[in-house]
């Protein structure tokens, strides 16, 4: 596919299909469906640009074999989603739990998928030659939990007025389709 943006062009290039997610067309609509890698449930995203690269962050390995992870620096989120809409330009990072999750833990999974983003950018600019790749994105964390009970709606209890850091993640609950506007907020 080629892409309206440089940055997902290369981006085309360097990551491996088997770690990526396709976009599905829903009636002239782009959306995409998030399997839980270790669960039989998912999310699904309605309306996102088809300017947009998904990426399966649990196919990345985990660097055990250099950290020790007394930190959680081993841990990744589920799902990477980069994507241009409407001239903005956004990183979003999703995990996924079927219960409950541990704030502190999802906390770690999605500052390592933000590290994987930093690598990607450095090799970009190394080896694509590319000195602004990645660079100008607005990054939004999401934290999805519950997701296996079927009859409970999306909630939110009071959230941060931007999600632009792992610490303030909006949280969701339930799996009623998303919105990419939603999880993707207003602009800081």
């Amino acid at each position: 596919m080629v892409y309206s943006s440089d940055d997902l062009n290369i981006l085309d290039e360097m990551i491996e299909d088997e770690a990526r997610i396709k976009l599905i067309d829903n009636y002239g609509k782009k959306q995409v469906i998030l399997p839980e890698p270790q669960g039989d449930y998912e999310i699904i995203i309605r309306n996102i640009s088809e300017n947009t690269i998904v990426i399966n962050a649990d196919k990345i390995e985990a660097p055990k074999t250099i950290f020790q992870g007394k930190k959680g620096e081993c841990k990744r989120a589920d799902y990477i989603i980069i994507s241009h809409k409407n001239k903005r330009k956004f990183i979003v990072i999703i995990e996924m739990k079927a219960g409950k999750a541990d704030n502190k833990e999802v906390i770690q999974q999605l500052k390592g998928a933000e590290c994987f983003v930093y690598y990607c950018q450095k090799i970009g600019k190394s080896f694509w030659g590319e000195s602004n790749f990645l660079n100008g994105y607005k990054y939004r964390f999401i934290s999805v939990k519950n997701i296996q009970l079927n009859k409970m709606p999306t909630r939110e209890k009071k959230q941060p007025k931007i999600h632009d850091t792992p610490e303030n993640m909006l949280k969701i609950s339930g799996k009623k389709p998303l919105e990419f506007n939603r999880l993707i907020g207003k602009l800081s």
